[in-house]
């Protein structure tokens, strides 16, 4: 279970630019559970997923993972916690350019110390998984959207996290991939992983596969 109490991010703050993102969010994440982050663009949902990943700190409040109380750990055991617990999906793919698919897959794990052939063994495995075994030698920067995405979630899984973070996963997306991105979490969700999903793609919100949607609107969490 992730509990958020009283958080509060401001950006530049003090300054005459000071903005604040999110205001007094106070959240109970089950375990599980798919949740959605719904809300405009500016809402501060994805500001509060970071929050959530261990990405960025809280200006103020309570973050807790677990029994746990985690908002105030030297960033060497944050680190820690965001390798072991949670695996990202960013609206830009986020993959680097130049390398392959397969070794993008790998990246998340290398810190890990495990074995390289073992590593690769595992990363092949997640690509077959989604079918996209055919360009594990494929340089990411000529795979289409849909290729891309698969890549993508594929090395969020590669350190087996128990909670999937998805930041407006569907947005560069057509419909028919955003179905398929929706099966995919369907099918992560039934083996036992807590999703959180930022989105205000209705394909995302509206998916049966949710148990929670939770509105954003100025910052704050309006229901």
């Amino acid at each position: 279970m992730i509990t958020l109490e009283n958080i509060r991010k401001v950006f530049y703050q003090g300054r005459p630019n000071e903005q604040v993102a999110v205001l007094d969010a106070s959240l109970t994440i089950e375990d599980g559970k798919v949740t959605v982050l719904k809300g405009p663009s500016g809402s501060g949902k994805t500001t509060l997923l970071s929050i959530i990943g261990c990405m960025a700190r809280p200006t103020s409040g309570r973050i807790r993972l677990g029994e746990r109380e985690i908002t105030s750990l030297p960033e060497r055991f944050l680190t820690e916690i965001r390798r072991q617990t949670f695996g990202f999906i960013f609206q830009q793919f986020n993959l680097i350019r130049g390398i392959t698919a397969i070794e993008n897959v790998m990246l998340p794990a290398y810190p890990n110390g495990e074995k390289y052939g073992l590593l690769k063994q595992r990363a092949k495995g997640l690509l077959d998984l989604f079918n996209i075994s055919a360009k594990t030698n494929e340089r990411v920067q000529f795979l289409s959207g849909g290729e891309a995405q698969r890549v993508a979630i594929a090395r969020a899984l590669i350190n087996d996290p128990s909670v999937i973070i998805a930041d407006e996963p569907t947005a560069h997306l057509d419909t028919k991939l955003s179905q398929e991105f929706m099966e995919i979490m369907d099918r992560l969700h039934r083996e036992g992983r807590t999703i959180i999903i930022a989105s205000h793609d209705p394909i995302v919100y509206a998916s049966a596969l949710v148990d929670r949607t939770v509105e954003m609107r100025d910052g704050k969490i309006v229901s």
